[in-house]
């Protein structure tokens, strides 16, 4: 992803959480904030060191970078989302972690297509 579709700052990370909403499965936690002025999405990921190990957290967040590389024509574009990951994250393939990632975006209506 590039740099423009990332949350770097802590604190857009704290608004996030604070001023947004959220929703969660069994895997995923979402925090979702509307950002009135921008021209797409932007998403950044949290996943906890009780998940695993660097290895096991890394290959999380490429799986959801990637999710989210796919989804990017489809999700409404003036949001902040956050994701944090759980731990059953840690034995999900990539396909399992994308389809978990749609279920929420699409329950909290972050598609375009609906």
């Amino acid at each position: 992803m590039k740099k423009e579709y990332r949350i770097k700052k802590n604190s857009d990370f704290q608004y996030a959480f604070k001023a947004g909403k959220s929703f969660a499965n069994r895997q995923l936690v979402i925090y979702y904030v509307k950002r009135e002025g921008q021209l797409h999405f932007r998403m950044g990921l949290s996943v906890g060191k009780k998940i695993g190990n660097a290895v096991t957290r890394n290959r999380i967040k490429r799986y959801l970078r990637q999710a989210f590389f796919e989804l990017k024509d489809e999700i409404a574009y003036p949001y902040d989302i956050v994701i944090i990951a759980r731990q059953p994250a840690k034995q999900m393939t990539f396909s399992e972690i994308k389809k978990s990632l749609t279920h929420l975006l699409y329950k909290e209506q972050l598609l375009k297509n609906q």
